[in-house]
């Protein structure tokens, strides 16, 4: 008799419980924990869980919501500035890969059609492993992070013209590849433009919506509702789930619910991301390793220091920097979830053996095992390996950096040296202050060391290049450029050396104010709200309001954080210059109705302000109270205009109208 699905389900969550929590206090990646459970729990190991289509679909979920919040990172503008890296780069790795995978494949008696899908499928990475492990160390958006997530983006798309070849060679296609192939990428053409159109004219009007109805619920099945539509609509048109819901993580990204967004989707995708290797576990069979082990050592060599150094060279090629290859070929150097997919399509097919698939598969997998070592550990291997090179180049510029700046004392360091980080040196030498610049453009260096400043290549959040600096005995260091994963890898660095430097970030908007504080910044400037009071600066003076009168209300706003700036009467279509999170603070007005049981009480009484509501100000009578004091006995028809987030607001206008 066949045991219910919720029985496998059950088996899964307790072997990922225990295989997790014992991981953890090893210090080892979680990762390695649910493929440990798999390969237990598998029809290959215990046997307690069998073949499940639901389990692996709901697995498949798990690398769309990965997908769709890999999407909500980057930007539209960030996708389309990485277009080279994604096309030239990703698109040599694959050709290269699939070339290199194939001719071993030839030389152990695969046919060559089954060559071709062995190539394909050893050329992908794993986006699941590789993003996680990135995005949970903060390198997703650094040098050699961008370059491995360009090269994952061009294998996912990819994998759609290896589908449609692989019945092809299979002989069922009936004619030519070519004409399929045409067809698959006219298809992704089709998908791309009717993700854009989607996302640029129907998302942000759908969650405004949305967002006016006030219901966490509601917002959070409208968010699983698009990512899985956009990956269903890319299905549908033969291309990949991830692949759409990507695309609507792109859109979204754009939009003031970013954040939000991903808050709601993040419990979600851990969850049936964690099913999804065990799913891969499970694929394993360890009974076959003894029969089969050397040329599982062999592929699993092939892929980590062939396909490792494979992605270096072409990362050299491309202009890194030899360490920034190194560690984009190490972050690489394994198969991937999708390459499973070609395997289990080209068995149907009978491509080749099952022995050749177990071996394939079970090199695979041990490589994705050893991900989360080589991720863990890419900078510590790089810099071991590149001595000669890569430390060097940063020790020389650490020297660099050092000697022109050991005689400064009472300094300014500015990281980052774009227009921000520039117009900011320009009031600096007015004042004849002493400064140091890092950053990260070498055309921009270049061209400022030319004109005789004191600007220097280097990534500020490296704590050797910021002690060469003189970060023990500068004044003050800006964080000019808007990168809050950089900021508190700065931060935390700078810290540790000189817990009383005053630091100032820079940021786009409040999203992120208090976590940066707590971080150790002195001062969070967001860029939005700064131009609401310069605005406001140049009116009033327009208006002959005094001087002093001016600054005293700019010096109100900046010492209680912004926070009488923060909250946004919402309507239902914002401004480009209005976008703010669904979990930043809100202005909402409440007008007490006579039976209401908050007329005739003080405002203290009503515990608001300990949920985190300010009631900023109160009409009544048609005059307007600004800043309302506590003993403040409330009355019908007074209109409380309340700031908080909208859970805290809708909580205090329920106390407030209650009868």
């Amino acid at each position: 008799m066949h045991a219910h699905p919720m029985q496998d389900v059950l088996v899964l969550l307790a072997l990922a419980v225990v295989a997790v929590a014992l991981l953890r206090r090893a210090h080892l990646p979680p990762v390695l924990g649910y493929l440990l459970a798999g390969i237990l729990a598998g029809p290959h190991g215990l046997g307690w869980i069998q073949d499940s289509a639901a389990i692996e679909f709901m697995a498949e979920i798990g690398v769309v919501f990965l997908l769709f919040t890999i999407g909500l990172e980057f930007s539209l503008p960030q996708f389309l500035a990485m277009r080279h890296t994604v096309l030239g780069l990703g698109g040599a790795q694959v050709a290269l890969g699939t070339a290199a995978g194939a001719g071993l494949a030839l030389w152990h008696g695969v046919s060559w059609e089954g060559a071709v899908v062995v190539g394909g499928a050893l050329a992908l990475s794993s986006t699941a492993i590789v993003i996680k492990q990135l995005a949970d160390q903060l390198e997703l958006h650094s040098r050699h992070g961008r370059a491995a997530v360009g090269i994952l983006l061009f294998q996912d798309l990819a994998v759609v013209p290896f589908l449609v070849l692989i019945p092809i060679l299979a002989g069922d296609g009936g004619g030519s590849m070519w004409w399929p192939i045409l067809l698959a990428l006219l298809k992704g053409a089709v998908a791309l433009a009717v993700m854009f159109a989607l996302g640029r004219f129907g998302l942000r009007p759908l969650f405004h919506e949305v967002g006016r109805a006030r219901s966490a619920e509601l917002f959070t099945l409208t968010v699983l509702m698009v990512a899985l539509a956009a990956a269903w609509i890319t299905n549908q048109l033969g291309l990949s789930l991830a692949l759409g819901a990507f695309l609507a993580g792109l859109m979204l990204g754009e939009t003031e619910y970013r954040h939000q967004i991903e808050a709601d989707i993040r419990p979600f995708r851990d969850v049936l991301l964690g099913l999804f290797f065990i799913t891969i576990g499970a694929r394993l069979d360890v009974f076959q390793l003894p029969d089969i082990w050397p040329l599982v050592l062999g592929l699993v060599a092939f892929l980590v220091l062939g396909k490792g150094l494979l992605v270096a060279v072409l990362a050299r090629i491309a202009g890194n920097e030899a360490g920034v290859a190194v560690r984009t070929g190490m972050v690489l150097a394994q198969g991937g979830e999708f390459g499973f997919a070609l395997l289990a399509l080209a068995m149907q097919h009978d491509l080749f053996s099952p022995a050749t698939s177990q071996v394939v598969l079970t090199a695979v997998v041990i490589s994705m095992a050893l991900t989360p070592f080589l991720v863990r550990y890419n900078g510590a291997v790089a810099k071991q390996l590149m001595q000669g090179n890569y430390l060097q180049r940063r020790a020389t510029r650490q020297q660099e950096i050092a000697e022109a700046t050991h005689e400064l004392e009472g300094h300014i360091i500015l990281c980052g040296y774009g227009r921000v980080g520039q117009n900011l040196a320009k009031f600096l030498r007015d004042e004849a202050l002493e400064y140091v610049a890092l950053d990260l453009d070498p055309t921009r260096i270049r061209n400022a060391r030319d004109a005789g400043e004191r600007v220097f290549y280097g990534d500020s959040t490296h704590r050797d290049l910021l002690e060469a600096a003189g970060v023990s005995r500068a004044r003050a260091l800006v964080i000019t450029f808007d990168n809050v994963n950089a900021a508190f890898q700065i931060l935390a660095r700078v810290r540790e050396d000189n817990p009383t430097l005053p630091i100032l970030v820079r940021t786009r908007d409040d999203t992120y104010m208090e976590e940066l504080s707590s971080a150790g910044a002195t001062e969070v400037l967001p860029e939005s709200l700064e131009a609401s009071l310069m605005l406001a600066t140049d009116l009033l003076l327009t208006l002959d309001v005094p001087h002093g009168e001016v600054m005293r209300l700019l010096e109100n706003a900046r010492s209680s954080s912004y926070r009488q700036l923060r909250g946004l009467f919402t309507g239902v279509e914002l401004g480009e210059g209005d976008k703010t999170p669904t979990t930043s603070e809100r202005l909402h007005t409440v007008i007490l109705p006579g039976e209401a049981e908050s007329v005739g009480r003080h405002l203290g009484d009503l515990g608001l302000e300990e949920r985190g509501v300010l009631v900023t100000a109160v009409r009544r009578g048609g005059i307007r109270g600004e800043e309302p004091t506590p003993d403040l006995e409330l009355r019908e028809g007074d209109a409380l205009v309340l700031q908080g987030p909208s859970e805290q607001l809708e909580w205090a206008e329920k106390r407030l109208l209650s009868k």
